[in-house]
């Protein structure tokens, strides 16, 4: 089984069909939030702690970092918000950023291996980001278009993904370190979306055996009610074969979903982690043990 190995310097994350689902926290993202904006123009990196950490005690097992804002200097941001988030927290990171300097002053000062977001199958895109990707050994996240743009075919951005993965050997990075974004589809647009992505993520375990992940909220775009849309389409992802997803781990109902879906897919072994997190606290001046034992004569 195709295992991504993720890493901060003291902490290890592995992405794979065999493991619990990892949730990429996506809220270290000022896209459409201008006092976020304004406040990483100024060199203000409150809401960047207050994201981090809120995302983590959530149940994020990595944080997606994109520090991307017009007219603001983002190699110079990533360089010091990367450090800045390792020092608070232990989850591994993924660098997300379109312009390059800023891909790589993150990855300098990265410690550890992170994930990083991501190159297309566009040639440019390909020959700009896999040699930084094997000149500093990180995974990366490869996104199913090319130069044609996305094409709601399923079997397209299958072939896509598959030229990525092919194109990314050339420079020695192994398939389990190409973690592939198969697109999810607005089903408000393309009603067959969800269906397409589950047969899509079939063909990518079983021929290519590569991780994967998405934006998972994409789904729902344009539709009332979003989270609850997205809080179905989470578990029913993990089980036709996704393993990660860049989400909103503090939309009310998702972590718990993800973590029912590791506990009915077979991945958390005596449902350990489900019990610590929502068994509930003994009443006051009882213990466990004597609550399960009264439970048990029950």
């Amino acid at each position: 089984m195709a295992r991504t190995i993720l890493a901060s310097a003291t902490k290890e994350v592995a992405i794979g069909f065999d493991q619990p689902f990892t949730m990429i926290g996506e809220r270290i993202n000022p896209t459409g939030r201008k006092l976020f904006s304004k406040e990483l123009r100024e060199f203000n990196y409150w809401r960047v702690k207050k994201e981090a950490l809120a995302q983590v005690a959530a149940g994020a097992h990595v944080l997606d970092v994109n520090v991307g804002v017009p007219l603001a200097d983002e190699p110079l941001i990533m360089s010091e918000v990367i450090p800045l988030i390792q020092s608070l927290t232990d989850v591994p990171l993924c660098i997300d950023s379109s312009v390059m300097d800023a891909l790589e002053a993150g990855l300098k000062v990265y410690k550890g291996r992170p994930l990083l977001n991501s190159t297309t199958a566009e040639e440019e895109v390909m020959e700009r980001i896999l040699p930084l990707v094997a000149k500093y050994d990180c995974a990366v996240v490869a996104i199913s278009n090319d130069d044609t743009g996305i094409s709601e075919d399923p079997d397209v951005r299958f072939e896509v993904a598959k030229r990525i993965v092919n194109r990314a050997s050339d420079y020695g990075i192994k398939p389990e370190d190409v973690v592939v974004d198969p697109l999810v589809m607005p089903v408000g647009a393309v009603n067959s979306a969800g269906k397409d992505v589950f047969k899509l993520l079939h063909r990518l375990r079983n021929e290519l055996g590569v991780n994967t992940t998405c934006g998972a909220s994409n789904v729902a775009f344009g539709l009332p009610n979003r989270h609850t849309i997205n809080n179905a389409f989470l578990p029913m992802l993990a089980c036709a074969g996704m393993t990660s997803a860049i989400v909103n781990v503090l939309d009310d109902g998702l972590v718990p979903a993800v973590r029912a879906a590791d506990v009915l897919n077979g991945l958390d072994p005596s449902c350990s982690n489900w019990i610590k997190n929502y068994r509930p606290a003994p009443a006051e001046g009882e213990s466990r043990r004597e609550r399960g034992g009264r439970r048990r004569r029950g």
